[in-house]
């Protein structure tokens, strides 16, 4: 599985190089004085969010990351080289987690955000530092400083307009596979999508991106199936495509699992716009669609779109499209992160 979209790492940013303690020693400067310089400083480690990543995978096997230690002072008043930092690339929508208290440092869901978030210690002070007019050979020093350690959990949370929802084989991948050019795995069984897929579809002049999010089931938001896993990346989706199997008997039942998974897991997600679609619409007489829809549509009250296997998804597209806009109507251009 090559999505991963949470990990735990230990960062150990440098120690800062100790400050020296020599005196001048030419052959005809007398009294020459001290001449100790100064530690160089540890380097850093630095997050920076990345457009050209889409998961944590970089981190699957290595998850110890160590900043270079500045070096000691030398004689001549010469300073110690500065530690090599470290530069961390994570996709964008990723949130720093500290591991202890599990509040969120930063979200870095903008490109090319970048954030130290472990400081290099501090250089330690040569003997030069201490002359003075009733100390001229003063034989003291400083050390470098310990340079900062934590561990950190890191979340992503992919960006989309719109997250695709519903039951396990609703059509939710081959509707992302007919509005994109995604080549998601399709098959008539439960849970052919078992990480989230991201597609960018065309609406009319514009474009949106779409999320298609693993099927949720009954007691998703409590660890089963694999809708749980997933369901924060629907957090940061500003509408939702709720797709349902119109040969479900009862349309009504199955709407309210996937809906009263949602809030239990968090119920800002059942505030966000919706578009609901009865799929599969091809495998039913034209009077049978008709009954569940206006079932549906009544409990609801809102309106019900149907799709079949050949059916325009434009339509669909373009309500989506109005949704975005009464979501954010001050916002023009929608971020799409498959341009960098």
């Amino acid at each position: 599985m090559n999505f991963i979209d949470e990990v735990k790492l230990y960062l150990k940013a440098g120690d800062g190089g100790d400050g020296c303690m020599s005196f001048r020693r030419e052959k005809f400067v007398e009294f020459g004085g001290p001449n100790g310089g100064n530690g160089g400083k540890g380097g850093d480690i630095v997050f920076v969010s990345n457009t050209n990543l889409n998961t944590l995978l970089n981190f699957r096997y290595k998850r110890h990351f160590k900043a270079g230690d500045g070096k000691s002072g030398a004689s001549r008043d010469r300073s110690g080289t500065v530690g090599k930092d470290v530069i961390l690339k994570v996709p964008v929508g990723t949130q720093i987690v500290d591991e202890k208290s599990k509040e969120v440092i930063i979200d870095l869901n903008k490109p090319d955000m970048e954030f130290q978030i472990a400081k290099g210690g501090k250089g330690g002070l040569g003997n030069t530092n201490f002359k003075s007019s009733i100390n001229r050979a003063p034989r003291h020093f400083t050390c470098g400083q310990p340079g900062e350690e934590k561990y950190v959990l890191l979340k992503l949370k992919i960006l989309s307009d719109v997250g695709i929802i519903g039951m396990p084989n609703a059509g939710k991948s081959k509707f992302l596979t007919r509005c994109s050019n995604v080549d998601t795995k399709v098959g008539n069984y439960p849970f052919t999508t078992i990480r989230p897929h991201l597609g960018v579809a065309k609406v009319d002049d514009s474009e949106i991106v779409i999320a298609d999010i693993p099927g949720i089931i009954t007691d998703a938001h409590l660890g089963v199936g694999l809708g749980h896993k997933f369901l924060k990346h629907i957090e940061r989706c500003k509408a939702l495509l709720h797709l349902i199997d119109v040969t479900h008997d009862n349309v009504i039942s199955t709407y309210d699992c996937t809906h009263n998974e949602l809030k239990l897991y968090n119920n800002d997600l059942v505030k966000k716009e919706e578009v609901v679609v009865l799929n599969k619409c091809d495998l039913l007489r034209e009077a049978e669609i008709l009954e569940k829809k206006s079932y549906l549509a009544k409990y609801l009250n809102k309106e019900i779109l149907c799709l079949s296997i050949d059916g325009d998804l434009q339509p669909i597209l373009r309500l989506l499209s109005e949704k975005l806009k009464k979501s954010n109507p001050k916002e023009i251009d929608v971020y799409d992160p498959f341009k960098a």
